[in-house]
This record gives C-alpha cells, sequence and structure tokens, in this order.
C-alpha cells in the first residue's frame, strides 16, 4: 500500500511541476522576429535555432509560431524554452535528407531533438508535419544510387536513417500538450530515459510510412499520457525498455483511443530492463491489427505492478496477449508477475482488422482459425499473478477442424513449440487448440465474472491450460451456439484449479 501511495504521490507532484515550468518561463518570443520566415519553402533551420538559442540565454520562455508553414531541418530544444505552436502554424519536416542530423550521442534522426536539457515542452493547437513518406523515399533513392550507406533490409531504410518528428533523450520536466503530430519518416515521438513527462491531448495521425509508432516511451520514470488519439501504422502506445539497467516505471495512461496495424496497448518488444507501477484507465483501441493488450517480456525484462482498467477493444485481431521469450536476455531472468486487467469489453471480427489502411499489417495466404486471448510464458520463466476481472470477449468462433486442426491430444499439445526466441506475437504459435483462451506455463491466474461468446460453434473449447497452476475460476460464463454439454475448460499438465 505505501508503495502505491508514493506512486500517486509522485504523479501529483509531476503533473505540478509541469504547471509550475511552464508558468514560470511565461515570457513570448516570436519565431519571425528572428528571420524565420513562414512560407512553407524557405529553410528555417538555422533561424529557429537561433531563436531557441537565444530564449534559453535569457532564461528561459516560450518561443511562438503564428499561423503557416515553417519549414525546417534538425532542430534542438534547450532548458526552459517551449515551442509554442498557434492553431494554423505547422512545422514542416524538410523532405531533404541532408537536412536532418543524426545525433552522434542518440544515433537517430529527428526533426526535433532535445538531449540533457530540463523544463522543455511543445504546446499549442498547431502541427508537426514530418512528410515522412516523401523524405524516406528520398533516402531510398539516395541508397540505391549509393549516396548514402544503409543496408535497405525490406525495401526500406533503417529506422535510425529515418527522421522522427521527436526525439528527446535524459530530458527532464517534459509538457507536450494539444498539438497534432504527423507523417514522419520513422517512428513519430520517442521520449528515451526522461523523468517527469506530461502529455495530454495530443493528436497523432502516424501512418505514411513503415514503423510509424504512435509514441514510444522508453526507461522513462514518471510519466502521464492523457486525453489523446493516435492513429499508426505501427504500435500506438508503445512502451520499451532500450537499457537493462534501466526502468520504464510510474506511468498513468488515461483517456485514449489508439488504431494500429500492429498492437495497441504494448510493453516491448524491446524489453531490456522492464516496465514498473503501471496504472492504466480508459481507453479505446480500434481496427488494430494484433493484439489491443500486449505485454513481452522477451529481452530479460521484469513487468510488474500493471493495472488496466477500462479497455473497449472493437475490430481488433486479439484482446490480450502476455508473453515471456528468451530473445536478447543475455543470461537475464524475465520476470512478469502481478498484473491486473479488468473492465474490459472486446469484439474479435473473423476478417483482417485493419484492411485497407496505409501499411497494414501481413496479409496471410492462407487462413487461420482465430487465435485466442493468450498468457504464454516458457517452462522455466513462468507468468505470476494475473488477474482477469470483469470481462467480455466475443469472438467469431467457427473454427474449422477439416481445414486446420489444434487437437487435445498430449501430443498434439506437446507438438506447439516454445519459440523462445522468436518475435512476440498472438498468433506466432499458428493454430492453438482453444477459441476463448489458452494458458501456458503460468500461475496464480484468476478469472473473475469473466465472459466467452463465440457467434459460431467452434471444435475447440473455450479455455485450454498446459503447465498451469493455481487457476481459480469464479463466475465464468460460455456462450456457444450448439454446444450444450460440451466441456468448455480442458486442463492438461495442469492443478490446482479451483
Amino acid at each position: 500500500m505505501n508503495r502505491y501511495k508514493f506512486f500517486i504521490l509522485s504523479l501529483t507532484l509531476i503533473c505540478v511541476a509541469s504547471l509550475s515550468a511552464k508558468d514560470y518561463y511565461a515570457t513570448d518570443y516570436y519565431a519571425t522576429d528572428f528571420g524565420v520566415i513562414a512560407d512553407g519553402k524557405t529553410l528555417n533551420t538555422n533561424s529557429i535555432q537561433k531563436g531557441i538559442d537565444f530564449v534559453n540565454k535569457l532564461g528561459g520562455g516560450r518561443l511562438v509560431f503564428t499561423a503557416g508553414n515553417y519549414l525546417t531541418g534538425s532542430i534542438y530544444l534547450k532548458s526552459n524554452v517551449t515551442l509554442h505552436l498557434e492553431e494554423g502554424a505547422t512545422l514542416l519536416g524538410s523532405t531533404n535528407p541532408w537536412d536532418y542530423e543524426k545525433d552522434s550521442y542518440i544515433h537517430w534522426m529527428s526533426m526535433i531533438f532535445a538531449v540533457k536539457q530540463q523544463n522543455i515542452g511543445i504546446t499549442g493547437k498547431g502541427t508537426i508535419n514530418g512528410r515522412g513518406f516523401q523524405t524516406a523515399n528520398n533516402m531510398v533513392d539516395y541508397i540505391q544510387r549509393g549516396i548514402y550507406e544503409d543496408p535497405l533490409k525490406l525495401g526500406r531504410p533503417n529506422e535510425t536513417n529515418r527522421p522522427q518528428n521527436i526525439y528527446f533523450r535524459e530530458c527532464e520536466n517534459v509538457t507536450i500538450k494539444d498539438i497534432t503530430l504527423r507523417d514522419p519518416a520513422s517512428w513519430n515521438q520517442t521520449y528515451d530515459q526522461c523523468k517527469n513527462l506530461y502529455i495530454d491531448g495530443i493528436h497523432v495521425d502516424s501512418k505514411s510510412y513503415w514503423n510509424n509508432d504512435g509514441i514510444d516511451v522508453v526507461d522513462c520514470d514518471g510519466v502521464v499520457l492523457k486525453n489523446s488519439f493516435l492513429d499508426a501504422a505501427d504500435d500506438a502506445l508503445c512502451f520499451k525498455s532500450h537499457d537493462a539497467n534501466s526502468m520504464c516505471q510510474n506511468v498513468v495512461v488515461e483517456n485514449c483511443v489508439g488504431r494500429s496495424s500492429a498492437s495497441g496497448l504494448k510493453f516491448g518488444t524491446v524489453s531490456r530492463g522492464g516496465f514498473r507501477n503501471f496504472k492504466v484507465k480508459n481507453i479505446k483501441i480500434y481496427d488494430t491489427y494484433r493484439s489491443a493488450i500486449t505485454f513481452a517480456a522477451v529481452d530479460g525484462a521484469l513487468i510488474e505492478n500493471i493495472e488496466v482498467d477500462g479497455v473497449r477493444s472493437i475490430h481488433t485481431g486479439n484482446v490480450i496477449y502476455l508473453r515471456i521469450g528468451d530473445r536478447w536476455s543475455a543470461g537475464k531472468k524475465p520476470v512478469m508477475k502481478n498484473i491486473t486487467i479488468k473492465n474490459v469489453y472486446a469484439e474479435i471480427p473473423m476478417d483482417k482488422p485493419d484492411a485497407g489502411y496505409n501499411y497494414e499489417g501481413p496479409i496471410e495466404d492462407l487462413p487461420r482459425n482465430i487465435s485466442p486471448a493468450s498468457i504464454v510464458g516458457l517452462p522455466e520463466y513462468k507468468i505470476q499473478n494475473v488477474t482477469l476481472q470483469n470481462i467480455e470477449i466475443v469472438s467469431p468462433g467457427g473454427g474449422n477442424p477439416y481445414y486446420a486442426y489444434r487437437g487435445l491430444t498430449p501430443a498434439e499439445l506437446d507438438s506447439i513449440p516454445e519459440m523462445a526466441t522468436s518475435y512476440p506475437e498472438f498468433s506466432q504459435f499458428k493454430e492453438l487448440p482453444a477459441w476463448g483462451f489458452y494458458i501456458r506455463h503460468a500461475e496464480g491466474i484468476i478469472f473473475d465474472n469473466v465472459t466467452f461468446k463465440a457467434l459460431k460453434k467452434d471444435y475447440r473449447p473455450a479455455i485450454v491450460m498446459d503447465d498451469a497452476g493455481k487457476v481459480t475460476f469464479k463466475d465464468v460464463r460460455f456462450v456457444e451456439p450448439e454446444s450444450e454439454g460440451k466441456k468448455q475448460i480442458f486442463p492438461y499438465k495442469s492443478k490446482a484449479l479451483k
């Protein structure tokens, strides 16, 4: 209890610190006073940087951009400076890749950098538009002509060789409020090892090119993300841990909507340090190719004390996928424990959930039976203490045993591969023997007031457990056509069931 009181107190202090910083550095300076031209044609990189440096030198304030289009390459935000974009103002990314710097410390490209700065922000009703489709394709042209060195894997430049819109590293007291972020060439906005990060009311349209995440929060301590909309070609709300000695922790996500051609709310995939003390409340995920909720500890991460409360998952390929793997662990023991997911309503479609979106998820040549929600650890690393409460999952059912069959014999269940080193996603095992929930290598799992509903009869049971211990079922209901007398819970190598 004391730990959680401290968590709430620290988050309150984050909000106070963010507001205090914004109020204290309230002097306004106008970008046009530094020779910045809002014609969408003049490259303003140097002039904008001079304005930032000037405001920083005078002790802080806002650099204000009035309505207009401001063309720029890489700029660096400095301590005590806020970029304020008034309604109608757009920071317009150059489509020339040579106008962007690849930072020697971060090793990424970005339009707006900040490295080891304090009391910084980007606010206002304006827009940051990376124009990433054209920029990325211009980079492809340079690579093909031998002007820029890149392996061009899968026909696209490496993510680090395409500019993001924002990359902040090791900054403290960061406020991002009300802005629109659109069309990056790589990931969209990354906050890496920052402290006291406050994000409120942003609108993200991030589906102009490959790897367009909505937001990436990496190894940050003290984060509030609320009242935001994110539409992304890759993961929408993505938390990562790149440093084995760091932790992404003390995070609140509230009142957000996400759409993704990958996953909605995701921890990982890079998961070297871990994720601790998260409170996610009232989110909606829709038209999402993979899972609405994915927690992946595949690189030695510790994932603990996570609460997700209030999820509406509509037209998503999967609703819940918790996974321990052993991909890049380098000897570290992965741990996932003390997870609560509650107050969830989910509808899983038979068709491809993101069909028609830009850069949609892979199209499979052959159909499969719909995969269930899953909690899957490893024999030596079990997922522990997961509570699933007040949940309703509506699945299409209709699994076809004559096309793709996975039965319940010991040989068939044992033949499901462990896939410890594989990329974690809900469909990685292909056919699974349950239509509602599959549990493997886990203990201390509680189902409390959970309804599984199949729209069509399925040859599989709703729940299959393999090497699961201390599983509790309380007020669990199954609705499936033509299923009278069907055994909906199948335990295999499992014990201590209640």
